[in-house]
This record gives structure tokens, C-alpha cells and sequence, in this order.
């Protein structure tokens, strides 16, 4: 046992109780060996007390000699110290300094010294080739099919008949940019030949997947139909904040919901659209066997407000879309335009005929324009009759809704025929001076019930209506999309 007091170590025991858990006294420094000495003295005082008695001149000394041998031994200030720098690897050193990092076996190089080649070593008299190269390409927006298999590395005889292959299936100018080319190619005699094409694969409709393979008698195609469902989607959901964002949220594309919309817009104002309003779309969809799936365009715009409920059907006639109620109501049309843009020269009511040279009622509206100006219908219509008449020279009568009909006179050609169905604008003739004319202008007339009437005081406001064979088509295809199910719902 051993007791520590204030001079060392008191042992109860024997002397080797000193090393028995406890290390070797070490020697005393100097500091403690003059503080032993000297009780007084303090190496290090303390600089902020007792200034100017003896200890504070001995400590403010310590501190300026050490301050003095810092000084001294500094390097200087603004002086770099100069350190011996290695020379720059370059060459063979620099490669074998490189092959020991770590960096190229991560990339996956091997590491390590290189050897020199031993007696046993041969050079290669020619590198060998891989028998088959399998490639992908891209189809690009110029150059087609050819250009594609050129690039490639097909030969120019293999892709001449690659393409008049695939032209015998469906035409190369109508495969979409981006198509994407599997080629496999085959062993060659010689490096100075190109290789020959064993095998080309591609997806060229969305139903047909095409694929060449060389046999006996050299490339022949084999096309693989692709099954493909076109069942609609039908998205149906809840407004909430926005409805753009609510039917997007729900799976809808964007040009979907500008046309969705758009549709809707001409029978509600969106301003009133609430967000406990349901909408509901029906879509194009086209899902192949192999997974894909295509969106095509708006079928059907549905809008639910509770008391009030807007259900409009996509209706093409005539590569013209219209937007029509399950009744086969279309569009509300207001208004009719002038058919030219010219100098009102004589108005409707009585005058003195300017080639006759007696009073009679003037029937319509003189125009002005010159010769070959387009004339556009007035509004909706078809054309009764486009032809000769009398003193009107080339005349072109248009019948409208509601009893309503204008005639069009003096034309120097007319574009349309007879029983032709025209929209409101579309060129029906141009300007000129036939018949009984003192110069180019357009005689315009308009009929109601069968009377003349002044054409500045009839606004024709007409509905599309749909009837006979159209109708009945109308409404089967109303009926069938109203049977599709929900796809995607955006959760409440």
C-alpha cells in the first residue's frame, strides 16, 4: 500500500509497492525546480498586478526576451519559405505513376507496373474482328431509311433492298424521325468490304413491327401485327381550385384540356364553373399488346353543376369539328358578314335603273370592289344554285336556316356548285362585272321567305342541327361512348 502526501509517496509495504500500479517519478523541470528554490519567485507573473514591483520586471522581461527570440527566428513577413518542389512527370514515369491510382481501377483499368515484352511475345499481323455487330440506330428527320442503314455501316446494295422491302409494306417517308433501328451485322470476307446485314428490326406503326433476317435466298421481311385495344378513356373528377389543374391531376394531357375547355366555353362561362362541379372527358386511346399507349383527341366534354349539366359530343363534318348536345344541337351562330370588302355604291329601296333609265326597286346591296376580289358566304349554307342568270351574269344563291337565303350577282367566276354545303366565309366566287353591269361590283341580295328584304336589317342567328343518316350515327356514337368506364378519376 503507498499514500501520496504533499513531498512524494509513502510506502506501507515494501519498496517494490512503488512500480505496482503507479509509473517512474519523472524529473523536475526547471521552472518547478527554481519555484522549489525560490518561493517567491514567479517566472510568469501575472502582468496586470502588482506593476512596478520586482516580480512584474521580471515577468515583463521574460515576455519581451521571449517577444525577441520569436522575432528572431521568424522567416520574415511577406518572405515565402522555399520548399524543394518534385519534377513534373512526363512519358513513361507519368504512365506508370498513373496506372497505380486508384481512379482508373474504379473506372475499370487494370493497375500496377507495366512489363516489357518477353521473346515469347508475337506482334499481330492483323487484328482480329468480332464475327457479329449488333448496332442500334436512330432514325433522323433527313436521309430516311438508307441514309440511316448507311451510317450504320450497311452496305449500299443491302440497304437498297432493305428499303424496297419495307416500301412494299408501308411507304419509308412515312416512318416517324426517331425510330428506333436494331441492326445486326454479319462476317466479311475482307476489312475492305462492308459488312453484310443479317438482321433489322423495327417498330414502323403503332400496330406493325417489321423485321428483316437474311436466309438462303438473301433478306427477306417479316411483318409482326400488333393487337391493339382503342377502348376511350374516360376521365371523370372533382373541379376543386382549378379545373385545368384538376383534369391534368386526373391523367388528362394538356391539348386535351385546352380543347376540353375550349369546347365547354361556348355553351358556360368558365367564370361560373364551381369548384363541386364534376367534369367528365372522354379521350382517344390506343394501348398496344406490347405495353404502349397512346392519347389522341377529345371525344367527349361533360361538365356536372348539379341543377344544370353540359354534355357535348366531337362531331368532324367536312374536316370541320363541331361541337354538338346529345339532341344534335351544335353551336349557337350569330351575325352574318359582308360577303366582299368594297365601297357600298347603291343601297336597298327605289331608284332609277342606271341602264334602263326607268324607277324600280332595287332589290339589294351594290359593292364595289375590283375585278377578282374573293366573295365569301354571308353565313352557313348550300348552294341552290351556281350558274347564268339573266341580267345578274354569274350568280350564286345560297339557302340558310330559317327561311333565310342570299344571292350573289355579276361574278366574273364562280367556285362553288350546286348542292354543295358551304361554311360562313368560304370563297363562293370573285368580284366581276357580268350581265347587266356598268363596272366590277357585287350585287347582293337577301331573300326571306321568299321576299326581298334590306340585307343591313337581318342578323341570322342560326343553330347546327343534325338530321337524317348524321343524326342516327350522332346518337349510336353518343350511346356507345356514354358506356365506356371511368380509367382515371381524380380522388375528392
Amino acid at each position: 500500500m503507498f499514500l501520496r502526501n504533499d513531498h512524494g509517496l509513502e510506502f506501507a509495504g515494501s519498496a517494490s509497492a512503488r512500480s505496482f500500479g503507479m509509473a517512474a517519478p519523472r524529473a523536475p523541470t526547471l521552472a518547478e525546480t527554481l519555484q522549489r528554490r525560490f518561493p517567491s519567485f514567479d517566472v510568469a507573473p501575472d502582468l496586470g498586478a502588482q506593476i512596478g514591483s520586482r516580480e512584474w520586471w521580471c515577468g515583463a522581461a521574460t515576455c519581451t526576451a521571449l517577444l525577441a527570440a520569436a522575432w528572431m527566428l521568424s522567416p520574415g513577413i511577406g518572405r515565402p519559405i522555399r520548399a524543394a518542389v518534385p519534377a513534373a512527370l512526363d512519358g513513361r514515369d507519368w504512365d506508370e505513376a498513373r496506372a497505380q491510382r486508384f481512379a482508373p481501377r474504379a473506372l475499370g483499368a487494370t493497375s500496377g507496373m507495366h512489363m516489357a515484352a518477353t521473346s515469347g511475345v508475337r506482334p499481330l499481323a492483323d487484328t482480329p474482328e468480332r464475327p457479329i455487330l449488333e448496332l442500334t440506330a436512330t432514325l433522323g428527320s433527313g436521309g430516311g431509311l438508307a441514309g440511316a442503314l448507311k451510317r450504320s455501316g450497311v452496305g449500299a446494295d443491302d440497304a437498297a433492298r432493305a428499303v424496297a422491302l419495307v416500301d412494299g409494306r408501308i411507304a419509308a417517308g412515312e416512318l416517324d424521325p426517331g425510330t428506333r433501328l436494331d441492326i445486326t451485322l454479319g462476317r466479311r470476307a475482307t476489312k475492305s468490304q462492308p459488312r453484310p446485314l443479317e438482321k433489322l428490326a423495327f417498330r414502323a406503326r403503332f400496330d406493325l413491327a417489321l423485321e428483316l433476317a437474311r436466309g438462303d435466298a438473301g433478306l427477306a421481311l417479316k411483318p409482326i401485327p400488333i393487337a391493339v385495344d382503342h377502348t376511350p378513356l374516360r376521365i371523370q373528377g372533382r373541379v376543386g381550385g382549378s379545373l385545368y389543374r384538376a383534369a391534368r391531376a386526373a391523367g388528362a394531357p394538356a391539348k386535351a384540356v385546352e380543347t376540353y375547355i375550349k369546347s365547354l366555353s361556348t355553351r358556360v362561362p368558365m367564370g361560373r364553373v364551381g369548384g363541386n362541379d364534376r367534369f367528365d372527358l372522354i379521350i382517344e386511346r390506343a394501348r398496344a399488346e406490347t405495353g404502349e399507349v397512346k392519347l389522341g383527341k377529345l371525344l367527349y366534354a361533360g361538365l356536372d353543376q348539379g341543377k344544370r349539366a353540359v354534355r357535348l359530343l366531337r362531331w368532324d363534318d367536312g374536316g370541320k369539328t363541331q361541337w354538338y348536345d346529345p339532341k344534335g344541337m351544335g353551336e349557337r351562330r350569330g351575325g352574318m358578314t359582308m360577303p366582299v370588302s368594297g365601297r357600298l355604291t347603291s343601297g336597298f329601296g327605289w331608284r332609277v335603273h342606271p341602264l334602263l333609265r326607268f324607277r324600280r326597286l332595287h332589290k339589294g346591296l351594290d359593292i364595289a370592289a375590283p375585278s377578282g376580289t374573293p366573295i365569301r358566304a354571308a353565313a352557313d349554307g348550300v348552294v341552290a344554285r351556281a350558274g347564268r342568270n339573266g341580267g345578274y351574269g354569274n350568280f350564286v344563291k345560297l339557302n340558310h336556316v330559317s327561311g333565310i337565303a342570299t344571292g350573289y350577282g355579276h361574278m366574273s367566276r364562280i367556285a362553288v356548285r350546286a348542292g354543295q354545303r358551304v361554311r360562313q366565309g368560304s370563297v363562293i366566287g370573285y368580284v366581276g362585272s357580268t350581265g347587266m353591269s356598268t363596272g366590277p361590283h357585287l350585287h347582293y341580295e337577301l331573300w326571306k321567305n321568299g321576299a326581298a328584304v334590306n340585307p343591313r336589317s337581318v342578323t341570322l342567328a342560326s343553330v347546327q342541327q343534325l338530321g337524317g343518316d348524321d343524326l342516327r350515327r350522332f346518337k349510336t356514337t353518343y350511346a356507345q361512348l356514354m358506356a365506356v368506364p371511368a380509367g382515371a378519376a381524380k380522388a375528392d
